[in-house]
């Protein structure tokens, strides 16, 4: 009887529906309502970067003065900048000044990040303060520090008898970079930190709870833990830092103008100072090959360590 029941319930049950076929992503229609939210957007960036970039790229082939009439002259502003001996000084002071802050600002914000994420008091609050700069002008955090180097540092220096920063290091050529480094590094510090502090808290603890029971250091497993696993984000941090620094304009204008001389003139300053005298399609060719030069940097840091960054879990 309870064979011939299940039978039946068998036969009357209706036939399994067939699993209904996947969809190509080719032949996924988009929402239009996306569409609404690109298109001005690109409009704007077209309109703000895009086309200025392309006038400014065809006007470094002419002698524009950026008004009036102007003629072309072919590949000989490009010519000119390569035997600038003031632009090719720019280039050196712009990458050596962007190298040396990258490492620096990259090494304080990592190691700022690693106590901020360790087990303290107030660690909410220590976060805050250190992330303060970042609502801060570049130009008034210009000013400020000018003022340290110039007032407030030579006081102490004198008081303590230590006969090199007994004078401004703004006004000394050699020790002018040194101030950049220090200002642009404090200033751009809790950006990084941010960055970092994200990539740490992904580490999972029982990777370090591993470690201590196989007997690893605090540095073994700083090197071979830690760092492997937040890479990703120190591809991050350098690649954003070095696009920072190679545009470096207002602190440097606020704090040493470029001086003493043009020790510290970047290729920021270079430029805009160009714009400012008349030397138009001179200069846009001087900013085409700073953005290659950009374009490159990038590149090639992205090739270096393709396939070797991590982000945590």
């Amino acid at each position: 009887m309870s064979e011939s029941t299940s039978t039946a319930s068998r036969a009357s049950a209706p036939p399994p529906r067939p699993a209904p076929a996947k969809e190509s992503p080719r032949s996924r229609r988009t929402d239009p309502v996306y569409y609404l939210f690109l298109f001005p957007a690109l409009i704007v960036f077209s309109l703000a970067i895009t086309l200025p970039a392309v006038l400014g790229f065809g006007y470094s082939f002419t002698n524009s003065i950026g008004f009036g009439e102007w003629r072309f002259i072919g590949v000989r502003n490009y010519i000119a900048a390569f035997r600038d001996e003031g632009i090719v000084s720019a280039y050196a002071f712009t990458l050596g000044f962007a190298l040396v802050t990258v490492i620096v600002t990259n090494a304080i914000a990592f190691f700022l990040a690693l106590g901020l994420t360790a087990k303290i008091r107030l660690q909410r609050t220590l976060r805050t303060v250190f992330v303060l700069p970042m609502v801060i002008s570049g130009i008034i955090i210009a000013y400020v520090f000018k003022f340290l180097f110039s007032n407030t540092v030579p006081a102490i220096a004198q008081s303590l008898g230590i006969d090199v920063l007994s004078e401004s290091i703004l006004a000394n050529e050699n020790l002018a970079w040194i101030a950049l480094v220090i200002v642009h590094a404090w200033s751009t510090i809790p950006p990084a930190l941010l960055i970092y502090i994200a990539g740490l808290v992904t580490v999972p603890e029982d990777v370090y709870e591993a470690a201590s029971i196989d007997g690893a250091s605090p540095a073994g497993k700083l090197w071979h833990i830690t760092l492997p696993l937040v890479s990703g984000y120190v591809v991050i941090n350098t690649i954003l830092g070095f696009k920072g620094y190679l545009n470096a304009y207002d602190i440097v204008v606020g704090l040493t103008d470029g001086g003493p001389g043009v020790a510290t003139r970047t290729v920021a300053m270079s430029i805009i100072r160009g714009f400012e005298g008349g030397d138009f399609g001179y200069q846009m060719a001087n900013a085409a090959v700073f953005f290659i030069i950009s374009i490159v940097i990038a590149v090639l840091q992205l090739r270096l360590t393709r396939g070797k960054a991590s982000f945590g879990s």
